[in-house]
């Protein structure tokens, strides 16, 4: 069946710009088979159009947490909802986006980002439409015919957000979608990601192992305890987008951050066996190799 023609794009003053509050109650959930938890008494809001990046040690529950935001997991206890909506399943209001793209390699760009639309039954002409759009919000319009293999990892990404963007989501979920990126192309799709979010409006809930990924991008950051994963802090960043990663602004709330989950790694280590702690030397504790450094093969 025919769906009615729509955009991606949303007006801030319309009636639809309210959609993506994203509300998790009281929420645990052990690990599988066991009774022991993986996160307990989570309690999370993000209002719609927020950007809201989870960071934490690892193992305290970030992937989990996003999992159960997603419908692709069940809590044992609490509830997660969706414009107040229970959350009973995967949904078209949601989106996730991984760290492997998981593109069909014999499928384009288009045909990647067109095959949701074709599955929901949309009409060619508002695929089209629709598939046109997405690539170009990605800066890919002129490599919708290409196949994956013929893109670079950064553009198999693009198009990984494309596709999730492409059926109009209220809430895009992110889980560490840059972590296998180098370091030069994942500060460019910081970048787009930052402009995508701010045409879009779109509410996000991204999680990363990346402190300066999380202060470049969020408008507030969730740091997580671990062992059971609760939320041991959020930190607001009232910074304006885009933002220049190099600013003191940036690298005094990275460290800040980086306090924060030292002090937590710290914690979960010091309950660990001794002969298991570990912890990296201070210089001026390291045996100085100098004088055999620098002489060739």
């Amino acid at each position: 069946m025919a769906r009615p023609t729509s955009g991606i794009l949303r007006n801030e003053t319309s009636a639809v710009s309210a959609r993506g509050r994203l509300t998790l109650s009281n929420v645990s959930k052990n690990f599988d088979g066991t009774g022991v938890p993986a996160i307990q008494d989570i309690t999370l809001e993000c209002q719609p159009g927020e950007f809201v990046v989870v960071v934490g040690p690892s193992g305290c529950g970030k992937s989990t947490l996003l999992n159960i935001a997603a419908g692709m997991l069940k809590p044992e206890k609490g509830t997660a909802a969706i414009d107040g909506r229970l959350i009973q399943g995967p949904g078209p209001d949601r989106a996730m986006v991984f760290q492997d793209h998981g593109l069909f390699p014999w499928l384009s760009a288009a045909q990647n980002v067109e095959f949701g639309l074709k599955m929901a039954g949309f009409s060619r002409a508002d695929r089209q439409q629709r598939v046109a759009e997405a690539l170009r919000m990605v800066h890919l319009s002129r490599s919708a015919g290409k196949l994956v293999h013929e893109l670079s990892g950064g553009m198999r990404q693009r198009v990984a957000i494309a596709r999730s963007l492409v059926v109009d989501p209220a809430v895009l979920l992110m889980d560490e979608p840059f972590a296998a990126l180098d370091a030069q192309t994942r500060t460019l799709l910081h970048q787009q990601l930052q402009e995508l979010w701010v045409e879009t409006k779109k509410t996000i809930l991204f999680v990363t192992h990346s402190v300066g990924e999380a202060v470049r991008l969020a408008d507030r950051i969730i740091v997580m305890h671990a062992h059971p994963g609760k939320i041991r802090a959020e930190i607001d960043i009232p910074l304006s987008h885009p933002r220049d990663i190099d600013s003191r602004d940036i690298n005094d709330l990275v460290h800040r951050i980086r306090r924060e989950i030292e002090d937590e790694v710290n914690r979960v280590n010091a309950n660990l066996a001794p002969e298991d702690q570990w912890k990296p030397k201070a210089a001026g504790d390291l045996v100085d190799c100098s004088a055999n450094l620098g002489s060739g093969i």
